[in-house]
């Protein structure tokens, strides 16, 4: 992002100002013009306005955005907000920090958005997204009042204080323009609502308050602009409460006298606002007079101000308020500010008179140099005689330098100065005016004729001793002050002040002027600051005035102050109209002669410099060609330098080949060794935890066969116990007997199937374990072949690298051999895999006719069970309808217990495990003693045929190992 710089009256482009990275949406002057600050969202730049270059920037933290930068008026001070309501002040030329507002409190949650100082710069309005405004006062550095706006206001959008003439600076109006595009003007110190301007149907997008708050422009929503006077919005306001009481002497209808002319004003108790402490109006008694009212009349300067006021109050304090001088200024010159006519004389453009200006009067500062070129041109342009006036430029810079921020008041200041202050000076055009240096030596010869001798004895005349003074308007004699105080009275008096006051100079540096005795001091004198009171000089003039005779004062010879006329600038032609076009005429043709001889002498040296360039190409063209004949020579000798370079490297290059090849084959050979020790030893680790797995699962299943003849061994004991108390209990209660083995039935079952599922567990935890170990072999018997693989592989590429073709065919015949008994080694594994897998089948089948048998054999137990219950259910219906007949039944079962049925289905369980056993238990009606030592018999077969199928499955493992 740049900006740019504009001149207005030209409209050509002054300067380019680059630096910012983001939009730049404030720019800030100084009241002094010299100085700008713009601010961006990431920074803000400090540009110094005459040379148009960065002077400072203010770099921030990426987290907190710049809200806005600007300067403070009529003071030094930056003041920079940032988006966390964090406020700075810095110091324009040294940039330090002079001191950082503390943060607002916490109940008032509000991000300031937009700022306003009062034209002291003493305090500092922010508002935001909310309806409070916050005071600081930036000399005690506090928040001293928050504002809370009506409950319409959501957002504030633009603060601006109203301008006043006569509040010194601290403005009391605050105008708040809200998201509802409507402006309040509010007084801080009340806190009241003075008016408001814009509506809902007329909304303000934007506004600004002219410099002294006369008028109000406002842009409205629907793109009109709108001029509001603050006189009229104000009127009401501002109004004077009507005089209470009043006594009024009527005059007689004859002459009226002073004595007459008398009001007498009498107040009594009167309601006044609460603000005011006492109720109590004094009186005052007023007196006019007629002769006044004609001299007030021409005392009474346009805005309100008196003339007469202002003298008193200037002899009072020697010099005017400098807040309110420029006020004062205009006030007393009664400018007319003709914006029209000005523009009309700006835009002719730059005189020709004044085009190089600043080779005569060279200025430092650009910015001064054009406001002084452009008031100088609009002079020329007014009136023909100021383009020859060789002092205009001296006459005017001090009025430029003041007014170089309006250039439209230092314009008028100077045609004042010229019309009113510069009387009869350009009547000997372009002499220096004799008639008003007689004037100022009469004056002089009054008040102090021994100067005036001294002045004639060293043939020192007016224009060396008065001339200087005039023509500077005591600009180089004088300091910026001690000139400021000279023409506050100047202004306020009679233009004959001005002359008045060079012969006042005169007489107070009397007694330096008597000891020079050289022309050359006299001139210095004149041209140069010296040591003098600039009070004692004002009060001399002062004594002038009053003590010169009338027929040698200048006042009867100069004219009154006449101000310039509305509208359009009068015309100004007092001077020798003839001379002055004349001297034109002659400036004019000796102007064009000047250009024609500039043109062809231009034009020579341009002839001029293409032959000298010409040559200078031709020169260089010839070195070039020696330089490149040189440079060729030396770049054949860097050639063969290079290719002996490169021989000798190739030659290196091909040592260390070789040597990385013997080292790259140690290295193979080496890592196949590595890699083979590596393979072995992998191969015994998993031979010894395959070992370790046989062992272990050895061990557990002896644990298991243990554990569970200790159980079947209980489980006697057990079913002794229970055959004894379902003895007793059947002797007690047939019934309960009853009870008791359906529950037995129940419980049978449900061991059944337990059982059950942890035989097809068991099977099936068999066939998991038959295909692990069948997906091992696969898998060692893959890797043995990738490994047969890379030998051969690494075989083939050793032999091929260190064979010729000779040995190239033992190799192969080595390499057929070692396949033929890879191939009978794979054989033999698929011969012993083969194998394995029909003894596994084997199992199976076998297995299965168990589970087949098992089942027969269930079903066989569950069918006798069945008619042994319904036996024994229909003799204890027949018991129950004849008890008698209860003897020849229980002889014929008594050799079948209680507890039979629970041995019955333990014998069962065991059938399922013996392949010779499928006779069902019940039919063999064994005695208890007899059953149980069959059925530890049978566990002990059990576990043998268990050991013998482990080390069965455990032998393909062992083979692939060998």
């Amino acid at each position: 992002m740049f900006l740019t710089c504009m001149e207005t009256v030209t409209k050509e482009l002054v300067s380019w100002m680059r630096g910012h990275e983001s939009s730049v949406f404030s720019i800030s002057v100084h009241a002094s013009g010299r100085y700008a600050i713009t601010t961006s969202s990431d920074t803000a730049q400090l540009w110094d306005l005459d040379t148009f270059q960065r002077k400072r920037k203010l770099n921030i933290r990426q987290s907190v955005d710049i809200q806005k930068v600007f300067f403070l008026p009529l003071s030094n001070t930056i003041l920079s907000c940032f988006k966390d309501n964090s406020i700075f002040a810095w110091e324009c030329d040294t940039l330090f920090c002079k001191y950082q507002l503390p943060a607002p409190p916490e109940s008032s949650s509000i991000i300031y958005k937009v700022f306003a100082v009062t034209r002291d710069g003493r305090i500092l309005a922010a508002g935001g997204k909310s309806n409070h405004l916050h005071l600081w006062c930036l000399e005690a550095k506090q928040l001293f009042r928050i504002i809370q706006m009506p409950t319409k206001v959501r957002a504030i959008r633009h603060l601006e204080f109203l301008p006043d003439s006569f509040d010194a600076g601290s403005n009391q109006v605050l105008g708040v323009l809200s998201q509802d595009g409507i402006i309040r003007f509010i007084n801080i110190e009340t806190c009241k609502l003075l008016f408001e301007i814009g509506g809902l149907d007329e909304g303000i997008n934007s506004s600004v308050i002219s410099p002294h708050g006369r008028y109000i422009a406002c842009i409205m929503e629907n793109g009109s602009l709108n001029i509001y006077s603050v006189q009229t919005l104000t009127r009401e306001i501002n109004k004077p409460p009507p005089p209470l009481v009043k006594v009024i002497e009527d005059l007689p209808r004859s002459k009226l006298s002073f004595s007459d002319l008398k009001m007498k004003v009498m107040s009594g108790r009167v309601q006044r606002p609460a603000k005011s402490r006492e109720n109590k109006i004094q009186t005052r008694i007023l007196k006019r007079d007629l002769t006044d009212n004609f001299e007030n009349k021409e005392n009474e300067l346009s805005d309100g101000l008196s003339r007469k006021r202002l003298q008193i109050l200037l002899k009072g304090y020697g010099e005017y308020p400098a807040k309110y001088r420029m006020f004062i200024w205009r006030s007393l010159l009664q400018l007319p500010e003709n914006h029209t006519a000005f523009s009309s004389l700006i835009d002719k453009g730059i005189h020709v008179a004044f085009i190089n200006l600043q080779e005569k009067y060279p200025i430092k500062s650009r910015k001064l140099l054009r406001v002084l070129q452009r008031t100088l041109s609009a002079l020329a342009h007014w009136s023909a005689i100021f383009s020859d006036t060789p002092y205009l430029p001296l006459l005017a810079f001090p009025f430029v330098k003041l007014f170089q921020n309006n250039q439209l008041i230092c314009f008028e200041v100077a045609a004042t100065l010229i019309i009113n202050w510069c009387q009869h000076w350009f009547e000997y055009f372009p002499n220096p005016p004799i008639n008003i240096l007689t004037m100022i030596e009469n004056v002089l010869a009054f008040h102090d004729e021994q100067l005036l001798q001294h002045f004639m004895d060293h043939d020192i005349t007016s224009q060396l001793y008065a001339w200087p003074l005039l023509e500077t308007v005591f600009s180089e004699v004088l300091t910026r002050e001690e000139w400021l105080k000279l023409f506050d009275n100047v202004f306020s008096n009679h233009p004959s002040f001005l002359l008045m006051t060079v012969v006042a100079y005169n007489t107070c540096s009397r007694a330096p002027l008597l000891n020079c005795n050289l022309k050359a001091d006299f001139e210095y004198f004149f041209h140069h600051r010296n040591n003098l009171d600039i009070n004692v000089v004002i009060r001399e003039v002062y004594h002038l005035m009053d003590t010169t005779p009338a027929d040698i004062h200048p006042e009867g010879m100069l004219g009154v102050f006449v101000a310039l006329t509305k509208g359009q600038y009068p015309v100004f032609n007092q001077y020798p109209k003839f001379i002055v076009d004349y001297q034109t005429q002659e400036r004019e043709r000796i102007r064009n002669d000047e250009l024609d001889y500039l043109r062809e002498r231009q034009t020579v040296e341009d002839m001029q410099a293409e032959v000298d360039q010409q040559r200078v190409e031709d020169e260089a063209w010839y070195q070039k060609q020696e330089l490149l004949c040189k440079a060729e020579e030396t770049r054949r000798e860097m050639l063969l330098q290079e290719e002996e370079k490169i021989i000798q490297q190739r030659q290196r290059l091909a040592a260390v080949k070789r040597e990385l090849k013997r080292k790259e084959m140690h290295l193979q050979d080496a890592a196949r060794r590595r890699f083979l020790k590596h393979q072995q030893n992998q191969r015994e680790m998993e031979l010894r935890r395959l070992d370790d797995e046989i062992e272990r699962k050895v061990y557990m299943r002896d644990q298991e066969i243990a554990t569970t003849t200790k159980d079947l061994e209980m489980r006697q004991l057990e079913l002794e116990s229970q055959k004894r108390l379902y003895e007793k209990q059947y002797s007690r209660n047939q019934e309960a007997v009853a009870k008791e083995m359906r529950e037995d039935a129940d419980a049978y079952r449900r061991k059944v199937n337990l059982e059950e599922h942890m035989f097809h567990k068991l099977i099936e935890t068999d066939q998991s374990q038959s295909l692990k170990t069948q997906k091992l072999i696969e898998e060692n018997l893959a890797t043995a072949e990738q490994a047969c693989i890379d030998a051969d592989w690494r075989i083939q590429t050793l032999h091929k690298q260190r064979c010729d073709d000779l040995q190239r065919n033992e190799c192969y015949q080595e390499v057929a051999n070692l396949l033929q008994e890879n191939r009978r080694k794979e054989v033999e594994l698929l011969n012993a895999m083969m194998k394995a897998e029909t003894k596994k089948w084997g199992e199976a089948e076998e297995k299965k006719l168990h589970l087949t048998s098992g089942k027969k054999a269930s079903a066989l137990s569950d069918a006798s069970r069945k008619g042994f219950l319904e036996q024994e259910l229909s003799d204890a219906l027949e018991h129950a309808k004849n008890p008698l007949k209860e003897a020849a039944p229980r002889i014929q079962h008594e050799h079948v217990p209680s507890g039979c049925l629970t041995g019955a289905s333990q014998l069962s369980d065991i059938s399922k495990m013996d392949s010779s056993s499928h006779i069902s238990l019940s039919r063999r009606k064994l005695e208890w003693d007899t059953t149980g030592q069959d059925l530890i018999e049978k566990v002990r077969n059990l576990r043998h045929r268990l050991t013998v199928q482990a080390r069965n499955r455990c032998q393909t493992p062992h083979l692939l190992a060998t």
